[in-house]
This record gives structure tokens, sequence and C-alpha cells, in this order.
């Protein structure tokens, strides 16, 4: 039997076990670590590192685990009894894979596409047509271990199998395997359930392919490509590990991190070189900012795009939002999904926008909320402004301020209504009707004065 000279690689990935250790009702492998789930954490390497077909086999949670990896070009195969991992490889189809092979788990988040690729490459350069991913622990505790023999791996020990002497081996077994398509036709179908859980273990196709002539040899890999997440707790050390390879790449980059132990930014997010990050801040999604940004403590910016020298001051909100080069955000503001902050553009503490476009200049500095609305360029919206865009028949109307009006404070927009350029609204104002370009607009009611209200007292109220 000869290796495969076919250059493409397959990948089968394990995702089918509850997780019970988890002790939740969510299958293991969508929890998320920084962000994304642990399997498309999985199958977004494979596809990076050039898998031409990646086989996931599913079971519990069937239909939700399909939903996330499906649309990633995955093929999902169900186990339809949990009996083991080589009840789960066989449940790939495996016997029908050919050239090479890569067998991955959906509970190691932490593997790369460059880990992958180099295991492909390693294997390639060997002579053998089966190998074992290893890596060496300090503690490797109830990892199995690995048993060479003429530096070969002769077999996978079970830590509650293992004597003492085989329990001192600190190279264990990630799980993970390269092998060719020939190894798993011939030798899976023999692999029985001899044992007291009566489940079929894949670690057995090393006895049987070194039986059958074929020396499997050990890969040596970083340990982080074993880090399996098995509950809350390793769940949460795998993301705070994912939170960190990411600052340190963003910082390698140019990026000013202050405390990247205390920082979380998921994989997707771009961030420019020389923007400043302060402890505490999340971005998420699809956010990218240009370079010389500062987001400030405590800041969440989801799928937001900021511009060159932004300032996203602390306590701040983002969803969805667009803001230009040099605008200043918060501290504690609020911008909604389709919102745009123009150039220059000021929205301060305890303002909130949704569905703005909010023009190059504009100010709202304080306590305000503006929805459905479009702001022109230099325009100053005063504290305690509201657009009062949901009406009684329960549609949304839209407010449109043009360019460098004056708002004075306490002001109502009753949409829908607009309000021409250079307009001055004054303070108090409940506007209901459009308000033309240059004109004062005040709607309040007329203040009254009379002197000496007050009673007198009488000699009865000493």
């Amino acid at each position: 039997m000869a290796k495969s000279d076919n250059k493409n690689f397959s990948v089968i990935v394990l995702a089918a076990g509850q997780g019970t250790r988890m002790k939740s009702p969510l299958p293991k492998v969508l929890h998320p670590v920084a962000g994304r789930p642990m399997v498309g954490r999985v199958v977004e390497a494979a596809k990076q590192a050039g898998a031409k077909e990646i086989r996931v086999v599913v079971g519990y949670g069937e239909m939700l685990v399909r939903q996330v990896v499906e649309p990633m070009g995955a093929v999902c195969l169900k186990q339809e009894s949990q009996l083991g991992t080589a009840d789960a490889v066989r449940s790939a189809r495996a016997e029908e894979m050919e050239g090479t092979v890569v067998i991955l788990n959906g509970d190691h988040p932490l593997i790369t596409a460059k880990d992958i690729k180099n295991m492909v490459s390693r294997f390639r350069k060997g002579s053998a047509m089966l190998s074992v991913v290893t890596t060496e622990l300090e503690d490797p505790g109830s990892y199995g271990r690995i048993v060479r023999h003429m530096d070969h791996v002769r077999a996978v020990v079970e830590a509650k199998d293992a004597s003492a002497d085989t329990l001192a081996i600190k190279e264990i077994n990630t799980g993970i395997y390269v092998l060719d398509g020939e190894i798993l036709k011939q030798f899976l179908p023999r692999i029985e359930n001899n044992n007291v859980q009566g489940e079929y273990y894949f670690t057995d196709i090393i006895s049987l392919a070194f039986d059958g002539g074929h020396v499997c040899a050990p890969i040596e890999s970083p340990a982080h490509v074993a880090e399996g997440v098995n509950s809350q707790r390793q769940l949460a050390v795998a993301t705070k590990k994912a939170f960190l390879r990411k600052a340190e790449a963003l910082m390698d980059e140019g990026v000013i991190i202050v405390d990247p132990d205390h920082t979380y930014i998921e994989d997707n997010v771009f961030v420019g070189a020389g923007s400043v990050i302060y402890p505490g801040s999340y971005l998420r999604g699809t956010t990218r900012m240009d370079r010389f940004c500062v987001i400030e403590s405590h800041c969440y910016l989801s799928d937001s795009e900021l511009s060159e020298a932004v300032q996203v001051r602390a306590g701040s909100y983002l969803e969805q939002a667009v803001v230009k080069a040099k605008a200043i955000v918060g501290p504690y503001a609020r911008l909604r999904p389709d919102t745009e902050v123009g150039v220059d553009a000021r929205v301060g503490n305890f303002v909130e926008l949704k569905k703005v476009k909010f023009g190059d200049g504009a100010k709202a500095s304080h306590l305000t909320y503006l929805g459905d609305a479009e702001i022109g360029a230099n325009t100053n919206i005063g504290c305690g402004t509201i657009t009062c865009n949901y009406a009684a028949d329960h549609k949304k109307y839209k407010t449109v301020i043009g360019k460098d009006v004056f708002v004075g404070s306490d002001t109502q927009f009753v949409a829908p209504l607009s309000v021409g350029d250079g307009a001055v609204i004054g303070s108090g104002s409940t506007i209901t009707k459009d308000v033309p370009a240059g004109a004062l607009a005040v709607a309040r009611g007329r203040q009254v004065i009379k002197e000496n209200y007050q009673p007198k007292k009488s000699n009865n109220d000493e």
C-alpha cells in the first residue's frame, strides 16, 4: 500500500457530543470562544488551511450545529448513537475518502490554519501512512499517553488504564490524526468494542495498522492544539487565550493596547496602527477602525466602522454605526443601528442616536434622543432634545433638520417635519409644523406673572 500523491486533503470534524460537563442545554461545540462557536472556529481553520472537503459529524443538537457549519461550506453527517470516536469517524463515511485525511475535534477552538498546514506538510514529508498529533504537557492529567517504539507510536494508553510508569510519560495524544484514506478503508471496519464501555475507540487503529505492517508516526505540535473544552471553566480559559492572541497580533501591527489581559477583541475586528484601546472595552463582529482612534475604557463596539482619529469616550455603546474622521462620541453615548456620525461631529454624554444621519460638525452634547432623523452640518442640538418619531398609529416618522440650525434645550420635534437651514428653535418648544429656513420658532406656553400672588398671613396663622 503506497501513500497517495494527491496534494489535496480532506477534514473530518467530530462534533456529535452533548458535553454533559458543560451543564448547558447548548451543544458543547456551539459554546462561543471569543464570540465564535467552537466548531465554527475549527471549520474556519480547516478552510483557511486549504481543505478541499470538510465533513462534520453531528449528533446532539444536530440542527443547531448544521445552522452554523453548513453555511461555511461543510457537509454534516449524523452519528446516530454515541458509540465512541471510531463510530463517529465511521459516521463520516470515512471509508469512502481518498488521499490525505485530517481528523479534528470540534471542541479544540485554539487550533489555527497554520497548525493544520504544518500537520499536513509533515505528514506528506514522511513515509508513514498514519500519524497521530502529539504534544508534551507538564501535567498530562487524564490525557492518553503516547507509548513510543523506535520513534514510532506503538500505542495510546488511556490514563485510567495506564501503569505508574506510563503515567509518567508527558507526551500525550491530542486526539488529532493525519492519515491516508487507504488506512481508513482497510482498518476502520476492523475496530471492535471489546471494552467495558462497549465503545469503538479510534486509537485502536494504531495497533491494527501496526499488525498490518504500518507504523504510526508522531507529529509534534504546540500544546494549544490539544486544548479541548469540556467545562465552563475550560471555556473561559480558551476564550481568554483567544482574546490575548488577537491582542498580541494587533500590538505587533502597531496598535496600543493598554492592558491586553482585560481587553476583548474578536478575530474579525480590524484596528489601524496608532490606535489606542483602554481596558474593559469589547470590540466584536465586523468592527473596523482606522488609524489613531482612541477607545476609552468600557466601550462596546459591534459591527461598526470608525474613520481616522475618532474618539470613543468611556462607557459608550456602538452597534452597526458609522463614525467619520475626528468625531467624538461619548462618554456614555449610544449609537444604534443605521446611524452615521459626520466628520468633526460631537455626540456627547447620555446622547442616543437611532437611524440618524448626523452631519459634519454637528453637535449634540448631552441628554438627547434622536431617532429616524437627518441633522445637517454644523447644527447644534441643545440638551434634552427629543425627536418624537413613534406615533399612535405604531409607525415611525422622520425629522429633517437643516444645516447651521440652533436648537434650544428641552425641545421636542413631533415627526414628520422639517426645519430649514439656519433656523433657530427656542428652548422648551414642542415643534409640530415645518420651520422655514432662517426662521425663529417658539412653541411654548406664554409666561404669566401675578404679583403679590402669595396670600397674606392672618393672625390666626400665627
